[in-house]
């Protein structure tokens, strides 16, 4: 019996130490965390989703975007996002405040995502709204090499009846993938959706944590060494 209460009592003891440190210390650290007001912006970090953004986050759930591309950008030192353009910063606690379900990920099959909206030109591309339409459309067109799967369900092939649509990727399709005479290719809403949200992932504002950002410069004996994006790490 004695053993019994012993045993119990070891369980009951290593089960509260493990939340005190696990939950109660995090919620300590990380819980009284709030929006920050930049007054040289004038705006709230991090910004509330619109509801088609809002919208595009769960496309990205369900297309499950997320077992190839992780949304948290390390400092250097335990990793080479910086140096590959993935953030001017690492990722911090309160860049997830505003997540119900944070979609940090944990493969990097594909590129960190989590500075994606603030990318302009690297590597030949672009990163516009245009790049990615046709990125999810035919990834081979954007990303020569990469082993991301076509999304073509994601857009409509239907006949052009009056005007063209402003919204049909003809202008940004090379010819072998065009569609038919007569026909035209536009993205549907989950498209749009998914294109939006993917716009709204930027982490290049700063916080009063913040000690300094980290600008890396390749090194020269480096400069050879080229790491395809599409290739990642743990």
């Amino acid at each position: 019996m004695n053993r019994a209460s012993l045993l119990f009592l070891g369980i009951f003891f290593a089960l509260a130490f493990s939340f005190t440190t696990i939950v109660l210390t995090n919620q300590v650290s990380y819980g009284s965390l709030t929006p920050h007001f930049d007054e040289g912006e004038n705006e709230v970090f991090p910004q509330v989703l619109s509801g088609v953004a809002a919208r595009g986050k769960l496309v990205y759930q369900d297309l499950g975007c997320a077992y190839c591309h992780t949304q948290q950008v390390r400092r250097p030192g335990f990793g080479t996002d910086t140096e590959r353009g993935w953030g001017e910063r690492q990722s911090m606690a309160r860049d997830y405040i505003r997540e119900s379900r944070v979609l940090i990920g944990d493969m990097r099959i594909g590129p960190d995502l989590h500075n994606v909206g603030a990318r302009t030109a690297q590597d030949g591309k672009d990163y516009s709204a245009e790049w990615h339409y046709r990125h999810l459309y035919n990834p081979q067109l954007a990303s020569p090499g990469t082993v991301m799967p076509s999304f073509k369900f994601l857009f409509e092939t239907r006949k052009i009846v009056g005007e063209p649509s402003p919204k049909a990727l003809q202008k940004i399709l090379p010819t072998e993938v065009q569609p038919a005479a007569g026909y035209e290719i536009v993205p549907t809403e989950r498209a749009e959706a998914l294109v939006a949200y993917l716009l709204t992932l930027k982490n290049s504002y700063s916080y009063p944590e913040e000690t300094k950002r980290i600008y890396v410069e390749p090194k020269k004996d480096d400069a050879k060494k080229t790491v395809p994006a599409a290739e990642g790490h743990k």
